[in-house]
């Protein structure tokens, strides 16, 4: 493409074709065989060992090549500098999805310091913290009242679907911050990932701070090409509902996950038409609560890939009263309930950056990371419970 300029497009074509015919091989032949063998009994399902972060590092190469296409950014003609960034290891298995545009530059020159390097040192125990304390202890919450079934009754299942909100929402923003303070051990500066999403008021804007990164690339390659909404009302939600089935997809080889990326494409279009006017006009509790309740059962759609234990979870809701065992999970996990709640919130870091200038901070900074770490080994050690939830992307 560098070379050739007459011929990008035919180039651009390509490269695209033989990275979705890799990612559609390794991540989804045993989803079409297995859809397949449902209407035909004496098909066998293929199954494929699936590599580790596959759709991170396959979208890194598309936005590369759409981008070189694009003239926003220069050919790399050095094969180690391009696979420095295709294999970078701080972010390959877990995201951020960072465009190359974004650090070309770095790539070629940046600058290490001590200063970079200790704020990067922070930034991955913050992350390492939300992975090891409070995702895991909510993902442990979640499980136990799973397995109460039923008699964890109506509240019960409440608990459960906030424990597994705060679980997603810790696990995936902690590797993005520890991705990220790496990043900067190395003299790398990552995008931020995460920006409190909890806090959102509708649909729309959880998703304008969730997973930032896969936002923007669905955005910018295929939701703009496919004239976004450039071209009237019916094509706009058309548009929003092909990218919606393909962020759908991308998170996992499951018919949940098409139908969890349809249920946030539907309710998008919705509040472009029409909701998001509404929204804006009602008091912000109700709009808060609005948005939190759709996300929470959302993921319970993510979470579940067998449609009959999504079923048995959602028929939960009506079943026995509040059990005995259910009531001393949540009583024994409530205090830490309350943190993770605290901790979604922007208060902590509105109150850092008010005091950040004191001259006491660097060495309160320093002995909370020192402690912080050696919780964090301490807790790694003696538990086996660290679910990696994202072997399926």
């Amino acid at each position: 493409m560098g070379k050739y300029e007459g011929k990008k497009k035919l180039f651009l074509v390509i490269g695209i074709i033989i990275n979705l015919l890799l990612l559609g091989y390794f991540k989804y032949v045993g989803f079409l065989t297995e859809t397949i063998s449902l209407l035909f009994t004496n098909v066998a399902v293929k199954t494929v060992a699936l590599p580790i972060g596959i759709s991170f590092y396959t979208f890194q190469i598309m936005s590369y090549l759409i981008d070189l296409y694009r003239g926003k950014c220069g050919a790399q003609k050095n094969i180690i500098t391009f696979g420095a960034y295709v294999t970078m290891f701080p972010q390959l298995i877990a995201g951020p999805i960072v465009r190359y545009r974004d650090i070309e530059l770095q790539l070629m020159e940046r600058t290490e310091s001590w200063e970079k390097f200790g704020n990067g040192v922070r930034l991955f125990t913050v992350g390492l913290c939300k992975k090891v304390l409070l995702a895991n202890t909510f993902g442990e919450l979640f499980d136990e009242l799973v397995g109460v079934g039923a008699g964890a009754g109506f509240v019960g299942h409440i608990v459960a679907m906030l424990a597994f909100s705060l679980q997603i929402y810790f696990d995936f923003s902690g590797y993005s911050d520890m991705a990220r303070g790496l990043g900067n051990m190395f003299g790398f500066d990552f995008l931020i990932n995460f920006n409190y999403p909890y806090i959102s008021k509708s649909i729309s804007e959880f998703w304008r701070r969730w997973h930032i990164s896969l936002g923007t690339w669905f955005k910018e390659y295929v939701y703009i090409p496919l004239g976004g909404n450039r071209k009237g009302t019916f094509r706009t939600c058309l548009n929003l509902f092909i990218v919606w089935a393909l962020t759908g997809l991308w998170h996992g080889a499951s018919w949940n996950f098409v139908l969890w990326g349809l249920y946030y494409g539907i309710l998008i279009i919705i509040e472009k038409l029409f909701l998001g006017k509404v929204l804006e006009k009602i008091p912000a509790f109700f709009s808060h609560l609005y948005a939190l309740v759709l996300v929470a059962l959302g993921w319970m759609l993510f979470q579940f890939t067998d449609m009959h234990e999504l079923c048995t979870f959602f028929t939960g809701f009506a079943g026995g009263g509040f059990s005995t065992d259910a009531r001393y999970l949540v009583l024994t996990y409530l205090p830490m309930l309350i943190i993770g709640i605290l901790a979604s919130l922007p208060i902590w870091k509105n109150a850092y950056d008010k005091w950040k200038e004191k001259r006491w901070m660097p060495w309160a900074e320093s002995i909370l990371v020192i402690l912080a770490l050696l919780v964090c080994t301490a807790s790694l050690v003696t538990s086996t419970y660290n679910p990696f939830l994202y072997f399926r992307f």
